[in-house]
């Protein structure tokens, strides 16, 4: 029986291969936006095309009536949710004195709360069923922290401590959750970067290059799979050896 996940954020970058990469190992796949309305759309058209079942879901997953909404829908259109990749996700580079409240809290809100909303959601059932698995996306900056960066750095980190703590707690149900924390991807959200700083990364970075969406995928496939059912609360972090 084919299982469904659920990828939220999954318009572009990581979210993006990632959905393409479960697609293609024959999961239902829910792709989650919430402005990228074409990208996603044009995804759900080009997977569906390739015979894949695929379904891309509107949902602010910062706010929770949205994603109760989501869930409601993905019940209507697939049943329960095997598998969560918290993906979506936001950042800001900004000097820390100048960082204010508000983009404090818009950072954790999309980094941080969003988790908390969409992995309350599919919990129930997860736990009915004694079995699932939630995927936290994470950042190298959450463990070894940014300059710059200290809010996307801080939530990031909150991000790594929900997941080992909710492993422990819900280890006993058979639910693992486990997270990815990229190294520097060559996606969307660091094509805001100039040349010499993504060039000096680079040299930063053993294998000499940025990270694709595809490597990261690849993890997240990978913790998705059976093969990791005995492990969790772990931190996986693709960075090309950025921290080794």
């Amino acid at each position: 029986m084919k299982k469904t996940v659920l990828i939220t954020g999954a318009s572009r970058g990581i979210g993006r291969a990632t959905a393409i990469a479960f697609a293609k190992e024959d999961y239902r796949v829910i792709i989650n936006y919430f402005q990228s309305v074409h990208p996603a759309q044009q995804l759900q058209s080009a997977l569906r095309e390739q015979g894949y079942d695929v379904l891309a879901l509107q949902a602010d997953v910062s706010n929770k009536k949205d994603v109760n909404r989501m869930m409601q829908d993905i019940k209507d259109s697939f049943g329960t949710v095997d598998i969560l990749v918290n993906n979506a996700g936001i950042s800001q580079q900004k000097l820390f004195t100048d960082t204010t409240e508000e983009d404090w809290d818009h950072l954790f809100d999309y980094n941080v709360k969003a988790c908390y909303y969409c992995s309350q959601a599919v919990l129930p059932d997860m736990l009915a069923k004694k079995r699932g698995k939630i995927i936290n996306i994470s950042s190298i900056w959450g463990i070894c922290g940014a300059s710059c960066e200290v809010a996307y750095s801080a939530s990031k980190a909150a991000v790594i401590g929900l997941t080992k703590a909710l492993a422990k707690e819900l280890g006993p149900s058979n639910i693992q959750v486990n997270c990815v924390a990229p190294g520097v991807i060559n996606t969307d959200m660091n094509r805001c970067l100039d040349e010499q700083t993504l060039h000096t990364l680079c040299d930063q970075t053993p294998l000499c290059r940025l990270g694709s969406p595809e490597d990261i995928a690849s993890a997240i496939l990978f913790l998705a799979d059976a093969k990791a059912d005995f492990i969790t609360g772990q931190i996986f972090s693709p960075n090309g050896g950025f921290l080794i």
